[in-house]
């Protein structure tokens, strides 16, 4: 296998490092903030450990001194001289055993502690971010190698940066002990690690140029990891034997990655071992030469122990140092993603209002556009409409004709590019958002079914009110769900999906009629939006909610979404949207006297029925 060498640090990738060393900081105050008792122990006790190598090998030298000196004196004095150094010893090598662990088990704690924080950082960090960057697979990109380094990288740092104090410390000690041997020695402790730590410097570099680039892979991975073994895929994989097919593609990208890592971990391996011939070949040329000297009489029994200890911890310690250095630039690569994402530019907040300057007016669409980030062919081309307060709308079209698009819009996901949208006489944009959204009551069609109980998927419809029975009873009346939560096991108290212990799965009709129970869990709002909200029920079941809803929202404005006209017909008005534009709008028999798009879809649907 051809080997090629590592590349020289260019004066860019020079700068680079410099200007990561402020992840150093960031990231001593990121486990400060984490557990400060806890920081301040492993502060403490590197320092101990730092210093305690030099002192005990110094120690050693008197021992051995102190044994060549009772030997040709026979006095008891001096074997009792020799015996208290040796205790001197004990103590100290019993210090730094305790030192050792006393950072093992800080490092232990921090780390678990740290994982929380950063990830806590992380999701909040989602909290805040608006639709487009959900819509955006360079987002997911970004976040992922947010997540999958981030935990743990931060106390690496940490921890390199103690280690490279403490050996700092040692290295100091180490070297003022050798200069009395020979100033020339110091220097070739030093020098010798160099070219291992500018190989693995760039080897750091490389690496994280390939975690870059294949995150898209990664996360494929994890995506078919979760399409063969999730719950929700099971039963279409299994029925469409697509099982085999998914694994082999998994398989593929692992070889795939693990070729990459495999070539860039064996010429890492080999270049490592040969530059470190040049450590293992300074040393032993530095031992002839200090033997030579304790042969010449230059030096004594003990000097020769002392110097020949110092000089071969002293070098590992210089290269430690150099090691920590060169993690210390690796984990700031890596974590610069965690700060690229929690630095993400999030749109400030628009509006503060809290009233409309005409509370009766109700919502109007003012010659509404929307293009989706990436696309060119508008979503909303021109939409306009008023809906005053009682008022029930209906919305129909085909599938991609802007009907969600324009939920999206009304209920502040997104911001139109041109025209209006007023609510109560005042632009959506000057509104506070969280009074825009604590006035609306959604069901989507891909509503999220949650793996809590019963009165929790109801009560997170309004969190404020999680936990309040008596919202549940009044949310599931007015939702027609009521009737099967009674027959349930525990009725609010069962738990609902199968990842959890004695978890029940409902049937999707139930679980339509859970999601709208709640929309009704905001007894506040006046804005009520069911987008497909009776996909999954029967059509006598379909009859009984709209019937129940037209009862519970006389003075709600309601905006629906169907494809079914036996309840659209219900509407007050009707809006027909092909591909992003009012093509017709009015009542029921208003367009089915105008006898175009909706008179003859309402026709096709009617006649299934015949």
């Amino acid at each position: 296998m051809q080997i090629s060498s590592p590349k020289r640090l260019s004066p860019q990738a020079l700068s680079r490092s410099l200007s990561l060393l402020d992840y150093g900081r960031r990231a001593v105050q990121l486990v400060w903030t984490t557990d400060r008792p806890l920081t301040i122990g492993l502060a403490i006790l590197t320092l101990l450990v730092g210093l305690l190598p030099g002192a005990i090998a110094y120690v050693g030298k008197l021992i051995v001194d102190g044994v060549v000196q009772a030997t040709q004196s026979g006095l008891a004095g001096d074997r009792w001289q020799v015996l208290e150094y040796l205790g001197v010893e004990a103590v100290a090598v019993a210090l730094l055993s305790g030192g050792q662990q006393g950072i093992a088990l800080c490092q232990s704690l921090l780390r678990v502690l740290l994982g929380q924080t950063v990830n806590e950082l992380i999701l909040g960090k989602a909290l805040t971010l608006d639709m487009a960057h959900f819509e955006d697979s360079e987002f997911y990109d970004k976040m992922s190698r947010a997540r999958r380094e981030a935990s743990t990288r931060p106390l690496g740092l940490v921890v390199r940066t103690f280690s490279l104090l403490k050996d700092t410390l040692s290295i100091i000690a180490y070297g003022s002990l050798l200069l009395r041997f020979s100033g020339w020695a110091v220097l070739l402790l030093m020098v010798a690690a160099v070219p291992a730590f500018v190989s693995e410097t760039q080897f750091s570099q490389a690496a994280f140029r390939l975690f870059r680039r294949r995150t898209p892979e990664a996360r494929e991975q994890d995506y078919l990891e979760f399409l063969i073994a999730n719950e929700a895929n099971a039963m279409e994989v299994k029925l469409y034997q697509l099982g085999q097919m998914l694994l082999n593609r998994y398989r593929a990208i692992f070889n795939r990655l693990y070729t990459e890592d495999r070539d860039l971990t064996i010429r890492r391996s080999v270049w490592s071992y040969l530059l470190s011939l040049i450590s293992t070949t300074t040393f032993y040329s530095t031992y002839v030469w200090i033997v030579l000297a304790a042969i010449a009489g230059r030096i004594s029994l003990g000097d020769l122990t002392l110097y020949l200890v110092v000089f071969r911890q002293g070098q590992s310690t210089f290269a430690s140092i150099l090691t920590s250095v060169g993690g210390m630039y690796e984990d700031s690569l890596y974590l610069s993603n965690l700060y690229e994402f929690l630095e993400e530019e999030v749109p400030e907040p628009l509006g503060y209002a809290k009233y409309g300057t005409q509370p009766e007016d109700g919502i109007r669409f003012e010659q509404v556009s929307f293009t989706y980030p990436g696309n060119t062919t508008p979503a909303l081309k021109d939409v306009s409409f008023h809906l005053q307060p009682g008022d029930k709308l209906a919305i129909v079209g085909k599938n991609g004709s802007g009907k969600t698009t324009l939920i999206k819009l009304l209920t502040r996901l997104y911001m139109p590019d041109t025209g209006r949208i007023l609510l109560d006489g005042r632009d959506l944009q000057e509104w506070d958002m969280e009074v825009v959204q604590k006035r609306i009551g959604v069901i989507f069609q891909n509503f999220v079914r949650y793996q809590f109980k019963v009165g929790e998927n109801v009560g997170v419809g309004d969190v404020e009110h999680l936990d309040d029975q008596l919202r549940w009873d009044d949310a599931t009346e007015k939702g027609t769900a009521r009737a099967f939560i009674k027959e349930l096991p525990n009725q609010y108290q069962t738990q609902l999906g199968r990842w959890f212990k004695d978890g029940r799965e409902l049937s999707g009709g139930q679980w339509q009629k859970i999601a709208l129970s709640r929309a009704f869990m905001r007894t506040g709002a006046d804005i009520l939006v069911l987008d497909e909200p009776t996909s999954a029920v029967d059509a006598e079941a379909e009859v009984e909610i709209f019937n129940q809803l037209r009862a519970v929202t006389q003075h709600q404005m309601a905006i629906l979404i169907s494809h079914r006209f036996s309840t659209v017909r219900m509407a007050d008005q009707i809006m027909v949207l092909v591909n992003g534009e009012i093509q017709e709008q009015g009542t029921h028999e208003a367009l089915m006297q105008l006898k175009g798009q909706y008179a003859r879809l309402f026709a096709l649907q009617a006649a299934g029925y015949r």
